[in-house]
């Protein structure tokens, strides 16, 4: 009996604006509790918003992002619910007109292309923070409260955990890349809701749709959608079926948690009167569209043609804006495309992975990559040695050079300093002669190896090789 799994997403996006979305007041992360607000943001009597032009900027720039089309009228509505973190009664958001609609991602699986719908793009305002203290008490920051957000909300066109994972990482990638928001999710600036069921797919039958909240890494996300699968499945199997409910997922013990159950209508929405109807110029929307920066989808095509990179390796060098804008000043710097991309994939992306920094938030810059290759390139130092050099910089803050001279690292290419070191191992090891001549080829990579630890790793492989070759053919 096969089941398939439907999935939509709703992901909430902090806006990077200086001010909050309807008052003056800082958009900044962090800070001490209840400093980065004022009467509007708390909801105070008699107090009016006035709305921030450069929110909605942001939300039509990923809006064309994603493929969507621009409401040229539109307006901003008051969504009721009652809940501690909402200082006015109700969140102002959009309803029936948001700002975007229609849009779509493009999904490279290994089947092909997977195209996502996505409904809409919403502007709206964030709520504040509850805090839970160890003693029972609940404090609330309302730093938090009226930050801009748009919430992207897809159809349910996905399939598995998988896919939602690579378009929420292409979404995160586009918005980067757009500097609409820091996509920061251990900060909470992308937050992303769930909403899964599954069908038999002989008899039609399909479980009741769950939703999961404030999801806030992509590995929360696959670890939710994947248990829920599990649980889906398991009461169809038992002839039995989920309720429609709103879930929390526990990270500590792997499952969703059930938060409360969903009535017919959760909300009323009606116009804020507060807030004038929105009307957008078309020369506007053109001027934004003008400005976008290059995507990540468009960058790696022009990465594979102009650098002739391999698809794996202009995926991985696009996703991140900063690492593409260091790959491509490091090979005006030196044109050596392949060598520059086998470094920032390997050694450079392994320090960023491991130490979860930005290539921007490093000492390394553009230029001291390109010395340290050109110091490659030119025989100066060793490829080891290389890899030693870029550990120092990253530790250091030092150049290349530098580093160098420091430890030195200079490469021997001497002739005459390496045939004595050469001269003095083969002294030393007779049998391993031997073994050579008897075609043991071993015995070759025992010997450059025994030259290379007598230069402490400063003489140049390739000569020691070539070397040893011309001389032991003469013994």
């Amino acid at each position: 009996m096969g089941y398939k799994t439907i999935i939509g997403l709703e992901i909430h996006t902090e806006l990077m604006t200086e001010t909050k979305m309807f008052c003056g007041c800082t958009n900044e992360f962090g800070g001490q509790a209840n400093t980065h607000c004022c009467p509007i943001c708390i909801g105070l009597p008699g107090t009016m918003p006035n709305i921030n032009k450069q929110a909605i900027e942001f939300a039509i720039k990923s809006g064309i992002a994603f493929n969507c089309d621009i409401n040229r009228n539109t307006r901003m509505d008051r969504k009721h619910y009652h809940y501690v973190d909402l200082p006015k009664g109700f969140q102002i958001s959009q309803d029936d007109n948001p700002l975007c609609v229609n849009g779509y991602v493009e999904l490279e699986l290994e089947e092909g292309i997977k195209k996502i719908d996505l409904e809409r793009i919403h502007l709206e305002e964030d709520t504040g923070k509850l805090n839970h203290t160890e003693s029972g008490e609940t404090l609330i920051d309302y730093n938090r409260a009226g930050v801009p957000l748009i919430e992207i909300v897809t159809r349910p066109d996905m399939n598995s955990a998988g896919e939602a994972r690579l378009f929420l990482e292409n979404l995160r990638s586009r918005l980067k890349y757009l500097e609409v928001s820091d996509v920061r999710m251990e900060q909470g600036s992308l937050r992303c809701d769930v909403n899964i069921n599954i069908m038999n797919e002989e008899t039609g039958v399909r479980s009741n749709i769950s939703e999961i909240k404030n999801l806030n890494s992509f590995r929360a996300v696959e670890r939710a959608i994947e248990a829920e699968e599990k649980r889906h499945r398991q009461l169809l199997e038992m002839g039995k079926n989920t309720i429609q409910d709103t879930r929390r997922w526990d990270e500590a013990v792997g499952e969703t948690v059930s938060m409360r159950e969903k009535g017919e209508s959760q909300y009323r929405y009606i116009p804020d009167s507060d807030i004038a109807p929105i009307e957008i110029d078309e020369e506007w929307i053109e001027e934004i569209e003008s400005n976008l920066p290059e995507l990540p989808h468009i960058k790696k095509e022009r990465f594979i043609s102009e650098y002739g990179l391999s698809e794996y390796d202009a995926e991985v060098l696009t996703q991140s804006r900063d690492l593409a804008i260091f790959y491509e000043s490091t090979t005006e710097l030196i044109q050596d495309y392949e060598m520059v991309s086998n470094w920032v994939m390997g050694d450079v992306l392994r320090r960023l992975n491991d130490e979860e920094l930005e290539i921007g938030e490093t000492p390394l810059t553009s230029e001291y990559l390109a010395e340290l290759l050109n110091l490659i390139k030119d025989d100066e130092i060793s490829n080891n040695a290389g890899k030693k050099i870029l550990r120092k910089v990253f530790e250091t803050g030092k150049d290349p050079k530098t580093i160098v001279k420091e430890e030195g690292l200079s490469q021997i290419s001497d002739e005459s300093a390496l045939l004595e070191m050469i001269e003095k191992v083969l002294d030393n090891n007779q049998q391993s002669i031997e073994d050579y001549k008897a075609g043991r080829d071993r015995a070759l990579g025992y010997l450059v190896g025994q030259v290379m630890k007598e230069s402490r790793g400063q003489a140049n492989p390739q000569m020691v090789n070539e070397k040893l070759k011309e001389i032991l053919e003469t013994k």
